[in-house]
């Protein structure tokens, strides 16, 4: 790949390996196995397997490695490693890099999954975990302590949509000697400034931005080679959460057209956040592209997604879902259709309430995920909406 190359050219050639045939459209390669012209040859790779020699699929795969050349390409990252689902990366980057023993700092206002890994699974095996408020830098400095081994935070929350200083928690962090990890899916890799910021290693969930269309499950660790083809590449390959190549396939051609579709959801996101703030019937409405956001400097690009707290509460909440005739009531996010969730009863409904409100996550919060449908329309049906509450 030409390092002179701009995004979105990345975006459609990075990585890119042809078959004899010369196909235009990258070839999905739908095999497990790989045959070797004889046994010298098979005990060879197996001892050290070149750049485009594979083993198993669990392994590596000529469509899944175009789609991890390329996506590292765009994020400035030397290597990646695909992962079956987005958890599988967030799971892959954190148990691969820690044992008992070490000590791990993570923002408290993360997805519900994660905060099982970091709650539940971790200190099973001996991992201690202090979660911290992730915009108070002051909580990173008092729990950040020689030793620690990671530090992990969503660059900008779910579904309160805090964004966290980066740069400023990096630093802390490597004074401390700690890898600093990334979940990047608001920031998404079109407005990603992860590894200009700091970031060691940085999680995507592909299901979201990068399908774009709802169609499978994906992910990726990306960071430098000696920890991503190291440690994270042996965890993921013997605990098997690698991607498929089907799936991989799928996520490669969502990238040539990821750059069109972000900005333009983002466009849309900021004028629906922008004709929604001070609406009787909402409490608040909440987008790091308005310039109310406390955190707007820090992403004020603002992304795909914003969030609002509907004034009555859940009973409220969801009478303005039941009457939306656009928006689709779901808990996936980043889809060319327009996605709203109720997380206090879905996405997040496991936690206790008590860390709901400490969250902000409210009875009347709502998330919406802004498509590719004209802004307009989009508006008129929240508007008609909101006149049932």
């Amino acid at each position: 790949m030409s390092e002179n190359w701009k995004r979105c050219t990345k975006a459609v050639h990075g990585g890119t390996r042809r078959s004899q045939y010369g196909e235009l459209s990258e070839a999905i390669f739908l095999t497990q196995g790989f045959d070797y012209p004889n046994a010298e040859a098979a005990e060879a790779r197996f001892e050290q397997a070149g750049p485009d020699e594979f083993i198993y699929a669990r392994y590596g795969n000529p469509t899944v490695a175009m789609f991890e050349d390329r996506i590292a390409g765009l994020e400035g990252m030397e290597a990646a490693f695909a992962t079956a689902s987005g958890m599988a990366a967030v799971n892959g980057a954190l148990t691969a890099l820690v044992a008992a023993g070490d000590h791990v700092v993570a923002a408290r206002a993360l997805f519900g999954s994660c905060l099982y890994i970091l709650e539940e699974i971790l200190p099973r095996f001996g991992v201690e975990v202090t979660f911290v408020d992730g915009t108070d830098l002051d909580q990173w400095r008092a729990a950040i302590r020689l030793g620690t081994r990671l530090v992990v935070f969503e660059a900008v929350s779910n579904p309160t949509l805090e964004v966290i200083d980066t740069r400023a928690v990096a630093d802390i962090a490597h004074a401390a000697g700690a890898l600093v990890v990334v979940d990047n899916v608001f920031t998404t890799p079109v407005f990603s400034r992860a590894v200009e910021m700091g970031a060691d290693l940085v999680v995507y969930s592909a299901t979201k931005h990068i399908d774009g269309q709802g169609r499978c499950l994906g992910g990726v660790i990306l960071g430098p080679r000696d920890i991503v083809r190291g440690p994270v590449e042996t965890y993921m390959k013997h605990t098997g959460g690698a991607i498929s190549p089907f799936n991989a396939w799928i996520m490669l051609k969502g990238l040539e057209t990821l750059d069109l579709r972000v900005r333009a959801q983002t466009r849309g996101a900021r004028i629906l956040a922008q004709a929604l703030e001070g609406r009787a019937g909402l409490a608040r409405v909440l987008y790091p592209g308005l310039t109310s956001h406390p955190q707007h400097a820090l992403f004020p690009q603002g992304g795909t997604v914003f969030s609002i707290d509907v004034a009555g509460g859940q009973a409220a909440a969801f009478r303005f879902l039941n009457a939306l005739k656009i928006w689709k009531i779901s808990n996936n996010l980043g889809d060319a259709k327009s996605i709203i969730t109720h997380p206090a009863t879905t996405t997040h409904q496991r936690l206790p309430e008590a860390a709901k409100t400490h969250l902000g996550i409210t009875p009347g919060l709502l998330r919406l995920s802004v498509g590719l449908e004209d802004p307009q329309d989009l508006l008129d049906d929240l508007e008609r909406a909101l006149q049932r509450v």
